[in-house]
Parts: C-alpha cells; structure tokens; sequence
C-alpha cells in the first residue's frame, strides 16, 4: 500500500441488553488506535434495522469507495473471536428492533445464494493462531443483522468486506485486550489482499 488507504470499520447500534453494542465500542476504540500511517479508518454506527443497515451499507460503498470494509458483531455467549467467511442471502426471519423482517426475507433480490469473502479467513486465522491467539473460523454467521450487513456489503464491494463475531463475555471481551487483535487481524487481512493484488499483477505482466 503505498498511498493511504480507506478502510471502513462498522458496529451495531443499541440491541437488547446491550444500551451501548460492544461491536460500537470496539470500532471506536480502533479508530483511536488506528491501523497504522497506510491507513484511514472510518467508522460507522449500524442500527439493528434491517432497512437502515442495507441503506447505510450501500451509501457506504458508493461514497467512500474503501478498499475494505470489516463489520464488527457480538457473539452473545461467546469468549473467543470468529472470523465469518460467508455472507447468506435468504432466510432473514427474525425480526429487528422495529419489529421487522425483510418482506422477501432476503438481502438483495436476484442475488446469489451466498457470497464468500476475498479473504481466506481460515488463513488469517490460522496466522493468529500461531502467536497464541485462540481464533474460530466459521461460515455460518447466523442470519441476523450481521450476516444481512456482511452479504450486502460483499455485494457492494466485489467481497471486499470481513465479519468478525467478538465475545461478549471472557478475557478478550475486555477493550485492552480485543483491540490489540483487532489490529492484528484487520492488518493480516489487508496484507492478504495487498499480496494477492500483486500475484496478479506479476501475473498479467
């Protein structure tokens, strides 16, 4: 990356128990950190609403034109990190804050059944892993409003786009400690895309 670059860290708004969403908290608190002098991040707060999200998502593209976008989620339960591969597109029957589900159930109409990441996730985390970091690589993200905000958004931006569950509860629950990784994923990610890009480039030469 040899010019800074935009990238788009997102959270979700007030859900449930939670007034304030740890997933809001945590991309704040990355935007304080950074992810170095290549980067710019952005940050967004998403509601748990399924037309908003989609509409905030779609804008988010469009305008900004990042080179990726990672969605930070909760994982209620959990005490470890998952890294989501795959985005669904049907099957969204639970409803959001305003008592809401999408009429078609699905996230974009017409579109495929479902979408992975240009990331190879099980990589990142297998690379985290060896610096003693318990991370879990899933491709059921839950059909709720992340898997809806992460299909959308590997629409949008040609599957540039990352999930990533956080815990709501244990030691890595703790902002002292899930920033840190944060960072290290997000900057594994971006290098992942940055070699890729250029074993394409050797490629077409």
């Amino acid at each position: 990356m040899n010019e800074r670059e935009a990238v788009v860290v997102t959270g979700f708004g007030p859900f449930r128990q939670f007034f304030v969403n740890p997933s809001w908290k945590a991309a704040q608190a990355l935007k304080l950190a950074g992810l170095g002098e290549r980067v710019d991040v952005h940050i967004k707060e998403v509601p748990v609403s399924y037309v908003r999200t989609r509409q905030i998502i779609t804008e988010l593209w469009q305008s900004l034109k990042p080179k990726f976008v990672v969605h930070l989620g909760i994982a209620r339960g959990s005490s470890v990190v998952i890294l989501e591969q795959t985005g669904k597109n049907n099957r969204y029957r639970d409803r959001d804050i305003c008592g809401l589900c999408p009429e078609s159930q699905c996230c974009i109409e017409g579109g495929p059944e479902k979408l992975d990441s240009v990331v190879n996730m099980r990589a990142v985390s297998k690379h985290v892993k060896r610096a003693g970091v318990d991370v879990i690589y899933s491709r059921d993200a839950g059909r709720y409003l992340c898997d809806f905000a992460y299909y959308c958004s590997l629409y949008h931006g040609q599957r540039r786009a990352a999930l990533i569950h956080i815990p709501s509860s244990g030691s890595l629950a703790s902002g002292d400690r899930l920033v840190p990784l944060l960072q290290a994923l997000i900057l594994t990610m971006l290098q992942q895309l940055e070699d890729s890009k250029q074993h394409e480039e050797q490629h077409t030469q």
